[in-house]
């Protein structure tokens, strides 16, 4: 009964911030690398950032780096990302996801990943 529910997301004009939350149950937060990936329709998914298991290390998509930080608290079983400078490219659909270990960067390989959420809806739009 692993589940992975986000939150947060909505409409947001550009230049402006969001903070995501995933909550986590079912499973030992603190054994996994957790991971956020968004999607736009018809797009293919795109790997945003990566949180090692104890969450020292911190890996970011080009794209979002310097704007987006992510991260946890495994005694609360959360994952959060902070988005600030958003801009339209950034409109998606953000997902929280689980892997056993760091998953490849720069591209999302849905292998790399053995639970997802079901995502929140990210707006950017005046």
């Amino acid at each position: 009964q692993v589940q992975l529910v986000e939150s947060g997301g909505g409409l947001v004009q550009p230049g402006g911030s969001l903070r995501l939350s995933c909550a986590a149950s079912g499973f030992t937060c603190s054994s996994y690398y957790r991971n956020w990936i968004r999607q736009v329709p018809g797009k293919r998914r795109e790997w945003v950032p990566t949180i090692s298991v104890g969450g020292k290390l911190t890996y970011y998509a080009n794209s979002v780096k310097g704007r987006f930080t992510i991260s946890r608290d495994n005694a609360k079983n959360t994952l959060d990302l902070q988005m600030n400078n958003l801009n339209s490219e950034d409109t998606a659909l953000y997902y929280c996801a689980r892997s056993d270990g760091l998953p490849r960067l720069g591209f999302v390989e849905t292998k790399d990943y053995d639970y997802w959420g079901q995502g929140t809806q990210v707006t950017v739009s005046t």
